[in-house]
């Protein structure tokens, strides 16, 4: 069984006493690769420098969307410019209605967020979408704006609004949380197989959300999608799989620095 997380924040504090532990246990439970997404440009420059130590580890760059700075996302997309053939994605980025609740502010979100669905479509690289509280308006301005590459993480909305990215041809990746969220179960049970990616979202949205989670986890959504499914754990790994190499291409898989 191969795995690729598609979300993971190996920059995150919580990983800096063993981060290596932490991706050889992955390793051991079928974990090929590892998305490693950024929220700020520390986080981009450090997830570069985290792929060379550790190749198992695939880097993308985006900014958080709270971060409502028009200066600060023309600077990330400057860098992403200048670097994208090192990265394998461009995330997380998108929106947030939980946090940000002011028209103003939202409107703001609304523009960095549209930059970033261009810059994306611009390069060729996939997107990493964060839609928390608005899962309907994010499908609508990807959909709007011709986005073509897609993945929208951690997806809280109704399996309804995330239909018409299913027809678009959008991904969306399932977090170990699924064992113990009604609202993701939903979502597993009526979008297809072949729109489903694995994540983990470390060190958030594990199985117990008391625990640190961490990338050997993608393997609880393996088993939680086959049992919602009524599918095999093998014949659901390796639609994932095939998800995820045709969202990323297959050298997402290729091992060496």
């Amino acid at each position: 069984m191969r795995i690729v997380d598609t979300h993971a924040h190996m920059v995150d504090s919580a990983f800096d006493a063993d981060r290596a532990e932490v991706l050889e246990r992955a390793s051991k439970r079928g974990v090929c690769a590892v998305v490693a997404v950024g929220e700020t440009l520390a986080d981009a420059e450090r997830n570069l420098g985290l792929a060379e130590a550790f190749p198992i580890l695939k880097p993308a760059a985006g900014l958080y969307p709270t971060h409502l700075d028009t200066g600060e996302a023309d600077r990330m997309a400057s860098w992403i410019r200048h670097r994208h053939d090192r990265l394998v994605a461009i995330g997380e980025v998108g929106l947030d209605r939980w946090v940000v609740k002011e028209e103003d502010a939202r409107e703001i979100q609304i523009d960095i967020f549209r930059r970033f669905i261009r810059l994306a479509g611009e390069l060729g690289l996939p997107l990493n979408v964060h839609s928390r509280s608005a899962g309907r308006e994010a499908v609508r301005l990807l959909l709007e704006e011709g986005a073509q590459k897609v993945q929208l993480h951690a997806f809280d909305g109704k399996a309804g609004s995330a239909l018409p990215g299913v027809e678009a041809g959008f991904f969306f990746s399932i977090p170990p949380s699924v064992v113990r969220s009604r609202q993701k179960q939903k979502l597993v049970s009526r979008l297809p197989l072949s729109s489903l990616l694995v994540e983990t979202d470390s060190p958030v949205l594990g199985a117990s959300p008391e625990e640190r989670n961490e990338p050997a986890n993608a393997r609880v959504v393996v088993e939680a999608v086959s049992e919602i499914k009524g599918l095999s754990r093998e014949e659901v790994a390796e639609t994932l799989l095939e998800n995820t190499c045709r969202l990323f291409g297959k050298s997402i898989l290729e091992t060496s620095p």
